[in-house]
């Protein structure tokens, strides 16, 4: 017959036994989750730090667009260059106009014409637009090449300078590019800056449409978009 005092005395043993185990099972599970916890990368922090960090990085890039861009003397300028050079501020990156239509792909010649309009030009027989048709102007207000022939013809209107008189070079004037100098013109800007550097070279800066550009180093384009490339200018005719 079993001695009941002794079995209930047993059973505690068991019980406390059987409770310290676990105890300790549960320190060294702890122990081990709180090291393994330590070892694994924060990754919420990482992503966090990496947003941030990227954000960052995108604020320095955007800072960096803006000093870089072409600032105009406005109070140098005069009344019919400053009203130019507004629209061409304005509207540098618009891809659409109801009044002057765009070419998709090739709208710079026609962006260049319509500051020369702000500017003052008149249209005439050879150089002029259709209302919200661009691919039915003239030639000489779409054409690269054809308004180079234009001016060509009507050297009251502007003068062409070679690359090497940059030094005569004025905001509002008309930049041209030939990129594998065949004699045509392949793009064509509107002058926005002229910088001088620290060695006393000078670089132009220009905005136009097509590449949808505000403040485009001339010798980026020739050397680098373009190597080999060829600048030429229209100084506009005041």
């Amino acid at each position: 017959m079993t001695n009941p005092p002794r079995t209930r005395a047993f059973r505690r043993r068991r019980a406390l036994v059987l409770v310290a185990a676990a105890t300790a099972v549960t320190l060294v599970c702890g122990f081990v989750a709180l090291g393994w916890a330590a070892a694994i990368p924060d990754t919420t922090a990482t992503t966090s730090e990496s947003k941030d960090s990227t954000t960052v990085d995108a604020d320095a890039d955007a800072a960096d667009a803006v000093d870089t861009a072409a600032v105009i003397d406005w109070a140098s300028l005069s009344p019919a260059v400053t009203a130019q050079m507004q629209y061409v501020q304005e509207h540098w990156d618009s891809i659409e106009s109801e009044e002057f239509g765009f070419i998709e792909e090739n709208d710079c010649m026609d962006f260049a014409s319509q500051s020369l309009l702000a500017r003052g030009w008149l249209e005439d027989d050879d150089w002029w637009y259709a209302v919200g048709d661009a691919y039915s102007s003239s030639a000489a207000w779409r054409s690269s090449t054809a308004f180079m022939e234009y001016l060509l013809e009507h050297p009251e209107k502007a003068t062409m300078l070679t690359d090497a008189q940059r030094d005569q070079v004025k905001v509002g004037d008309i930049v041209q590019f030939d990129w594998d100098v065949s004699g045509d013109r392949d793009h064509t800007g509107i002058v926005t800056a002229i910088v001088t550097k620290d060695d006393g070279s000078i670089d132009i800066e220009y905005a136009g449409h097509t590449d949808a550009t505000w403040d485009r180093s001339v010798d980026w384009s020739i050397t680098e978009q373009h190597p080999g490339g060829v600048a030429t200018y229209w100084s506009i005719a005041d």
